[in-house]
């Protein structure tokens, strides 16, 4: 059975920190819009107060994230336990964006390490917290992170990535601007 609490606790935290894994969720307010679930690594997450968080976001094919959250800010982020000890938990609030050379950039990417595909930070201002069994969850053993993407980044170059940004992260699926496009 879930408990909820409406903030983040040391013991939820540490749970967190623990995680090699987690997913975002967004969706757009029209009915028939896409609802986007995004799995995320790369150590990048991180609880700035018992109700903020952070990701560090890197450049990829698409950029549903920023246009949901800009749009509605309804944003989910899920993490569970592939080990031994069962547990899912789920933090539910309002999200945005944080881009380079904005007013809040200064604040937040301290807190990571911020590569050259670095898209954006993406945060959330939790309201609720939910945890629940994770009886349901595999068990899985974490191998490591993957290079694919750092080696793709460095074989672009920034003027490459700009352009694949200009190309790929503009609008979302359904035709929503992203942060990004506001920029322009």
């Amino acid at each position: 059975m879930g408990k909820f609490y409406d903030s983040i606790s040391k013991a939820h935290q540490e749970f967190i920190e623990q995680q090699h894994l987690f997913f975002v969720g967004t969706a757009p307010l029209q009915g028939d819009g896409r609802v986007n679930v995004s799995p995320k690594g790369l150590e990048a997450f991180r609880v700035i107060d018992e109700h903020t968080v952070a990701y560090m976001d890197i450049i990829s094919s698409g950029n549903e994230t920023s246009a949901h959250t800009l749009e509605n800010g309804r944003i989910t982020f899920m993490f569970c336990s592939f080990d031994k000890t069962p547990n899912i938990l789920r933090l539910y609030g309002k999200g945005f964006v944080v881009l380079p050379n904005s007013p809040l950039w200064d604040e937040y990417a301290p807190h990571f390490t911020i590569f050259p595909s670095t898209r954006q930070i993406i945060v959330g201002k939790i309201d609720l917290v939910q945890t629940s069994c994770g009886y349901g969850v595999p068990r899985y053993e974490y191998q490591g992170e993957r290079d694919i993407h750092f080696t793709w980044a460095n074989q672009m170059g920034s003027e490459k990535l700009e352009q694949y940004m200009l190309e790929k992260n503009m609008i979302s699926l359904d035709g929503l601007p992203t942060d990004l496009s506001l920029k322009k």
